[in-house]
This record gives C-alpha cells, structure tokens and sequence, in this order.
C-alpha cells in the first residue's frame, strides 16, 4: 500500500498559487530548503499531477539542470486529464540534450476515471509514496475529497492578499496533525501535517 502526500508550496495567507499562475515567490528559497525540498521529491515512487501543471512541466524539466530535475524526470509520473491520452500529444519535449529520464514525460500514465477510483487504485500497488503537485485545482480536489495522507507545505515568508487557497473546497474542518516542522535561514518553513 502506498500513501499520497501533497507536496506544495503555500503563502503565510494560505495560497498555493497567485491568481496569474506565474508563482515567482515560490523560487526565492535559500540553498538549505531547496536541498530539503529535493530530498522529500526523491522519497515518492509516483508523481502525479493535473493536466495544467503537467503542460507546465513536461517541457521544462527534460532540459533543466536545477536540482529538482533528476527526481522530477527519473519518476515515473501520472496526469489526471479528462481529454485522456490526447493531453501527451499536446505538448513537445525541449530541444537539445534531455537530461537522464527527460523522455519519461510522454510515457506518463494518463488517468482520466474518478478521482477517488483512479487513486485508490494507485494507493494499492506497493512502493514508496505517491507525490502529488498540483495545481491549485487538483489539490483542492484530492483535499476535498480526503485523499490526501499527509501534506508537506513549504510556507514561504511572503502574503500575497489573494490567489489560489488549498482548503478552500473543504466540505467540513480538516483536523491535522504536526509531523514536523523545520525553518530555513531565509525564512520559509517546512510543515508536514497528517489528518487527525
């Protein structure tokens, strides 16, 4: 059995993304918390994601040379779309030489059944954790509808005012659970909660 952890960054007021999707706040992280970031997107045997950070994805990191590359291009990974399998023919991998494992974005896994289905039959096979990244819509989903086993939020030190929240579809309160917490030196936070 495999668990589901949401991965993602949040403002200090709570939003996952700003409302034009360009998110520069989320790159400022000093070298310690990105380090800590990358570990914790190794420990995932599964990334899964919607369609809209899929399209965001998949032309960038093949190429990319950032820290995040090796585990966001070495695991396998899963795209909810509801068009299916047409979402892989949209999108082209970068010119030039990929990096190892560039070419696994069009040979990802296209789920376009229930949400609730298709991740419970993702949760039954064995391995390490499945690591799910959003967007903002899709993760409000999996929260909705209590997917989620545990949630790792890098709370950067910046409000944004407005955005896009995480918990906003909640059908009731979610009790949570501290697992953990870490400060970095430029001040953004690792918060791993668990449902109560």
């Amino acid at each position: 059995m495999r668990e589901l952890i949401l991965k993602m960054s949040m403002s200090l007021d709570g939003f996952v993304s700003d409302m034009d999707g360009t998110n520069a706040w989320m790159f400022g992280a000093d070298q310690e918390a990105k380090d800590w970031s990358v570990a914790a997107t190794w420990n995932a045997s599964l990334h899964i994601m919607g369609s809209t950070s899929f399209l965001g994805m998949a032309p960038f990191w093949p190429t990319s040379t950032m820290a995040f590359a090796p585990p966001m291009n070495q695991i396998p990974k899963a795209v909810f779309s509801r068009p299916g399998p047409a979402i892989l023919s949209s999108f082209s991998l970068p010119e030039g030489p990929l990096q190892t494992g560039g070419e696994s974005w069009k040979a990802a896994q296209v789920l376009s059944g229930d949400l609730a289905t298709e991740i419970a039959r993702l949760k039954a096979q064995d391995g390490k954790p499945i690591l799910a990244h959003g967007g903002a819509t899709f993760a409000r989903a999996l929260v909705a509808q209590g997917l989620v086993d545990e949630f790792i939020l890098g709370v950067h030190p910046i409000a944004l005012g407005r955005g896009k929240p995480l918990f906003s579809d909640l059908p009731a309160p979610l009790n949570l659970k501290v697992v953990s917490s870490k400060a970095f030196p430029g001040g953004a936070m690792a918060q791993v909660y668990r449902p109560a």
